[in-house]
């Protein structure tokens, strides 16, 4: 199975330090994996980063109960969909998997809210663009209409006044500086805020 080696590596990690319940869920693909300061980020939250590289919504969907589940999260925060989309999958097949990914968290977990970001804006993958924002509007519409989502435009605050990516990139021009990281935790943080988490971990 793809990933295999990966979610067995979170599990191995698990077994020998137990994460805390009612932390704040970070899941998806390598912009997810790649965010090294999150507990620095996010100082007021306990956190638990599992984001796997390449990944996409597909693949959370297929490890669901070992690397989402078993948390007891207070929140997910969930960024997949460029490689969906570069793998040749069409918007509209993207958004159905991310409904699919919704639904199976309310099957184990309830009313857990889950945040939902935007596809980025890489010069890597420009000529996604189009696809990416018929995607990001698909999940923005759902989000307004689901009392368990929000969705979080980490994507305008990532262009220039001209529209264009801003010089927040690595090398590969896909992967974010910390420069790129530090836009996110802002507009993340503030979202953030803005929903409380479920009764079970209201006490905590």
């Amino acid at each position: 199975m793809p990933f295999e080696a990966d979610i067995r590596a979170f599990e191995l990690v698990d077994a020998a330090f137990p994460p805390p319940p009612c932390a704040t869920l970070f899941v998806g693909s390598s912009s997810i994996r790649l965010w090294r300061n999150l507990a620095d980020d996010f100082p007021d939250r306990r956190v638990i980063n599992r984001g796997f590289g390449g990944s996409t919504i597909a693949d959370t969907l297929r490890y669901f109960d070992r690397i989402v589940a078993p948390y007891a999260p207070r929140a997910i925060v969930f960024y997949a969909g460029e490689n969906d989309l570069a793998a040749g999958k069409s918007p509209q097949q993207v958004f159905a998997d991310l409904q699919a990914l919704l639904k199976l968290k309310r099957e184990r977990l309830g009313d857990t809210p889950m945040w939902v970001l935007s596809l980025k804006p890489s010069p890597a993958r420009w000529a996604q663009r189009d696809a990416q924002l018929a995607f990001n509007t698909m999940a923005r519409e759902l989000a307004l209409a689901e009392d368990d989502m929000a969705y979080i435009d980490v994507a305008s605050p990532m262009l220039t006044p001209a529209g264009m990516p801003k010089d927040i990139y690595g090398p590969d021009h896909l992967h974010m500086r910390p420069s790129g990281y530090r836009i996110w935790t802002a507009v993340v943080r503030s979202a953030l805020q803005d929903v409380p988490p479920p009764a079970r971990c209201q006490s905590r």
